[in-house]
């Protein structure tokens, strides 16, 4: 295990506190887009996640106003258009693993969005397991409308089963907006809050995680991510082992200990 607390990214910012982490990205300026080094340095960081000792739960925050306007028009489009197929297939499998990377870190991530998350913006937070925003955020899977698919960096595999498949046929067919009252309806965002109480919302929201037993928040994360791809049968059968494991765990017995005791328990993450 490793301690990440004092990590200093060159590309956005990082601070960890009471066991949270909370990401920003830093172009506000130009409504934080993503650049070729950027994604390379997120998905290094969240592998890294996982071995992480201080970290319980993540907060990827809006910064200015916005969350993320996804791929750099002059960064990354431009260039792109030059490279050939290897070096295309490169860049699109480092931003899938970037996603693979949130999905396999092992801690609850939480999207606190405002105003643009778009393109990668709106897969970063689709990515999330936790989605709160503003009545001001504007949410697109733009990829259509820049000439691409819409199935990039995992979102014709997650869209559909958050807001089910006509929906985000929808939107990934369209590359529309869809609207923070539209996203809290369809289950997008389990939540939206006003711009000045955003990220306090969020950070509340990962302290009661982080509160919690978050050695079996892990477990949780996993079966979610993983019970995708698995028949019934199967995801009882790896939620029974799933579940034994957490009951050898120290957090088991002592929430049995504070019942008895008609105490609060107070859990370690072992």
């Amino acid at each position: 295990m490793t301690g990440m607390a004092g990590l200093k990214p060159k590309y956005f910012l990082w601070q960890v506190e009471g066991r949270i982490a909370k990401v920003r990205l830093d172009r506000p300026e130009r409504k934080n887009p993503l650049t070729f080094d950027s994604y390379a340095e997120l998905r290094d960081t969240f592998r890294d996640l996982v071995y992480a000792d201080d970290v319980d739960a993540v907060v990827f925050l809006s910064n200015g106003g916005n969350f993320c306007s996804g791929g750099d028009v002059h960064d990354i489009i431009g260039p792109l258009v030059k490279m050939d197929m290897k070096e295309l297939l490169a860049f699109t499998r480092m931003t899938g693993d970037f996603v693979k990377a949130m999905l396999n870190c092992g801690k609850p991530i939480i999207a606190a969005v405002d105003g643009v998350a778009v393109g990668a913006g709106a897969i970063i937070a689709m990515s999330s397991d936790i989605r709160i925003a503003t009545p001001e955020a504007k949410t697109a899977f733009l990829f259509t409308r820049v000439g691409l698919a819409g199935c990039d960096m995992g979102a014709c595999a997650i869209l559909p089963r958050i807001i089910g498949q006509g929906r985000a046929a929808e939107l990934l067919y369209t590359g529309r907006t869809m609207t923070a009252a539209e996203g809290e309806r369809w289950g997008f965002y389990n939540r939206l809050v006003d711009a000045a109480s955003l990220e306090a919302d969020a950070l509340d929201m990962a302290a009661r995680i982080v509160s919690g037993p978050t050695f079996a928040h892990g477990i949780t994360k996993t079966q979610l991510n993983q019970e995708w791809s698995m028949g019934l049968d199967q995801a009882i059968e790896a939620e029974a082992q799933a579940q034994a494991i957490c009951m050898q765990t120290r957090d088991f017995e002592r929430a049995y200990h504070a019942f008895v005791d008609k105490q609060k328990p107070v859990f370690e993450g072992n």
